[in-house]
Formats: C-alpha cells, sequence, structure tokens
C-alpha cells in the first residue's frame, strides 16, 4: 500500500472566460484540501473566478490513436440530421 496522497486535476474558469480550463495537477488527501491548494497555487494573481478539482483516477478519456467511428463525420449517420425526421405542421418553420 503507499502512502502518496492521490492526484487531483485542476481547472480554472478565468475571468472573462466561460469554461474551464485544466491548468494543472496535485496531490491531496481529499476534495476539499485539493481546492484548498489549488486556489493557492494556481489562483495567486486572481486570475479565477472558479475551481475544479478531479481526481485523476476518475477522469475516463478516448485515446487520440483510436478515434474511429466516435469523431468521423456525421454525413454518413443521417439520423443526427434534422431532415430525419418529420416535423408536424402545428409546429412551424424551425
Amino acid at each position: 500500500m503507499t502512502n502518496e496522497w492521490p492526484l487531483w486535476e485542476i481547472f480554472i474558469r478565468g475571468q472573462h472566460g466561460l469554461s474551464h480550463r485544466h491548468v494543472g495537477s496535485l496531490h491531496a488527501p481529499d476534495a476539499e484540501m485539493a481546492i484548498l491548494n489549488a486556489r493557492d497555487v494556481y489562483t495567486r494573481r486572481n486570475e479565477g473566478v472558479s475551481l475544479w478539482v478531479v481526481k485523476s483516477s476518475d477522469i475516463s478519456a478516448s485515446a487520440p490513436g483510436r478515434k474511429g467511428p466516435m469523431f468521423d463525420p456525421s454525413n454518413d449517420k443521417t439520423y443526427r440530421h434534422p431532415t430525419f425526421f418529420d416535423i408536424p405542421d402545428e409546429v412551424g418553420s424551425m
């Protein structure tokens, strides 16, 4: 068994942004301490308005080398186009 604290990924939403961006990682015993440590390490110049911390082990991601059908263009997936569905006359123009 290891005595090392879990690794947390840190995301910050900036003053003028609408989305959070990944800024780094740190070790902490729990989410509350990860947020406090992230505030001290990553927001020294008041650049953030919101912090997210996520355990690295809880993140699932697709592998860039195996993108396959997940990222194929949607041209061959007609069900994604609004023309695939019949729109009732009561709905009007969309």
